[in-house]
C-alpha cells in the first residue's frame, strides 16, 4: 500500500514538471509567432504551477514573462512597463542566488533597452500633455539607469506641468539628497567651411580639430540646477499649503544662492500671506537693492504700504515705479488710488459736522481739501491716458473721479470716449 502511493506521488509530480515545461514551451512559442494575447494566456497558467519549479525554470519563466511585457509596454500598454521590470529583477536575483546565469546578461539587456523606451514614451506623453504618467515613466527610467540622474530632474518637471505637486516635491527632495546639480560640459568648435559653431561629442569635436577641417575648440560648463531644485522645493511646499516647510525650504535656497531677485520675492510674498508685513518690507527692500530699477518691486512695495495704510510710502513707491516704467497702468490707478481713498477718509469729518457758522467754515475746508486730492488724483490719470490712451480701467476711474467732483464737462467726455 505504501509502494502505491508513493509511486502515484512520483507520477504527480512528473505531471506537473511535464505540464510547467509545457506552458513555459507555449509561451516561447506564442512569442516567436508574436500572438501577446497567448502568451500572456501561457504566462498565467503557468504562474500556478512555477512555485515548485526548480530555480532554472524560474529563472525562464521570469525572463519569458519580462520579455512579454516589455513588448507589451513597447507597443503602448503603459501598465506593463512595472511588470516587465520586476520580472526581468526576478530572473536575475534568481540566477545570482543559484549562480547559473542563462538568462542574466540577456535581461540586463533587455531592462537597458527598456530604459530608452520609457525615456521615448514619456516624451511622446509630454508632448501630449499627459505629465503624470510622463512623470512616472521617466522615474522608471532612472531606477533602471541610477546614474543617469537627469532622468529624476525631467520627472520632477513633467509632475510640476502636471500640477502634481506632491509627487514633484518626492523627486526633488530626493534631487536634493543626491547633490544633483545637473551641470554639463558642452563641446564646440567652429565648422571652418560653413563658419557654424557645433556641438560635439568631445572625442568627435578632437578628431574634427586634428583633421583642420574645424576649429577654435571650447568647453562649456551649463549653469547648475541645485537653486532651481531648491527654489521648487519652497514653491512647492507653499502651493501645498506647508508655509512652515516652505520658510525652512527658503532659507536653504537663499543660502544657495542670496542675490536671486525672484526668490527673495517669493519669500517675501509668503511673509505676505503670514501676515508678517514688516518681514515683506524687509525682504523687498533687499530685492530693490538688488535691482534698483525693477518696476515691480517697487509697484509690489507699494501694494503693501497701501494695504497699511501707509499712504505716503505708498505713493513713493508707486512713484518710483513710474520713473522707471511709465506705462505702467496699474501703478497709475493705484498711484491715483492713494489720493481718492485720502480723499474718501474727509467725507467722514464732514459728515459729522453740525449747522453752525464754524462748522460751516469747516466744511468748506475739508471739502476743498477733497477735491484737491480728487483732482490730483484724476491728473494722474490724465498723465496716464498720455501713454495709455484706449485703456478702459483708466478711462473708468478717471470717469467716476470727475463724476464724484461734480465736473460735468469731464464727466461727460470720459463717458464719450468709453463709448456710452
Amino acid at each position: 500500500m505504501k509502494t502505491k502511493i508513493l509511486i502515484l506521488a512520483a507520477m504527480s509530480y512528473t505531471m506537473v514538471g511535464f505540464s510547467q515545461k509545457s506552458e513555459i514551451k507555449a509561451v516561447e512559442k506564442a512569442l516567436k509567432s508574436g500572438n501577446l494575447a497567448e502568451a500572456k494566456t501561457s504566462l498565467e497558467s503557468a504562474a500556478s504551477l512555477i512555485g515548485s519549479a526548480d530555480e532554472k525554470m524560474k529563472a525562464q519563466f521570469y525572463f519569458l514573462k519580462g520579455e512579454t511585457y516589455a513588448i507589451l509596454a513597447k507597443k503602448g500598454d503603459a501598465r506593463a512597463f512595472d511588470t516587465a521590470i520586476t520580472a526581468f529583477n526576478e530572473a536575475i536575483a534568481i540566477e545570482e542566488k543559484s549562480g547559473k546565469m542563462s538568462y542574466t546578461v540577456e535581461a540586463r539587456q533587455k531592462l537597458s533597452g527598456m530604459t530608452v523606451d520609457l525615456v521615448n514614451a514619456a516624451v511622446e506623453d509630454n508632448n501630449n500633455k499627459k505629465f503624470k504618467e510622463a512623470a512616472e515613466k521617466l522615474y522608471l527610467g532612472y531606477t533602471l539607469s541610477p546614474q543617469d540622474t537627469v532622468y529624476l530632474y525631467y520627472a520632477a518637471s513633467s509632475a510640476v506641468n502636471g500640477t502634481e505637486y506632491e509627487q514633484a516635491l518626492g523627486y526633488y527632495n530626493e534631487l536634493k539628497s543626491l547633490g544633483y546639480d545637473g551641470t554639463e560640459i558642452k563641446y564646440t568648435a567652429v565648422n571652418i567651411e560653413t563658419g557654424e559653431t557645433e556641438e560635439m561629442s568631445k572625442q568627435q569635436r578632437d578628431l574634427m580639430v586634428k583633421s583642420k577641417t574645424y576649429k577654435d575648440p571650447k568647453e562649456e560648463k551649463s549653469a547648475s540646477k541645485s537653486s532651481e531644485i531648491v527654489k521648487n522645493i519652497a514653491l512647492i511646499y507653499t502651493q501645498l499649503g506647508q508655509d512652515d516647510k516652505a520658510l525652512e525650504a527658503y532659507k536653504d535656497a537663499r543660502a544657495d544662492d542670496p542675490s536671486d531677485v525672484n526668490l527673495i520675492l517669493n519669500e517675501a510674498n509668503l511673509y505676505f500671506k503670514l501676515g508678517d508685513k514688516d518681514k515683506f518690507k524687509s525682504l523687498m527692500a533687499e530685492a530693490t537693492a538688488l535691482q534698483p530699477d525693477n518696476a515691480d518691486l517697487f509697484y509690489n512695495i507699494g501694494v503693501v504700504n497701501m494695504e497699511q495704510g501707509n499712504i505716503e510710502d505708498a505713493r513713493k513707491a508707486y512713484y518710483r515705479a513710474l520713473e522707471i516704467n511709465p506705462g505702467y497702468v496699474n501703478a497709475q490707478l493705484n498711484l491715483s488710488t492713494t489720493y481718492v481713498n485720502e480723499g474718501n477718509g474727509l467725507i467722514d469729518s464732514m459728515n459729522a459736522l453740525g449747522n453752525s457758522k464754524a462748522d460751516i467754515a469747516k466744511y468748506d475746508v475739508l471739502k476743498e481739501q477733497k477735491d484737491d486730492l480728487f483732482r490730483r488724483g484724476a491728473q494722474v490719470l490724465e498723465d496716464a491716458l498720455k501713454l495709455n490712451p484706449d485703456n478702459q480701467g483708466i478711462l473708468e476711474q478717471l470717469k467716476n473721479i470727475y463724476g464724484a467732483l461734480g465736473d460735468n464737462e469731464n464727466f461727460m467726455r470720459l463717458k464719450k470716449l468709453i463709448g456710452e
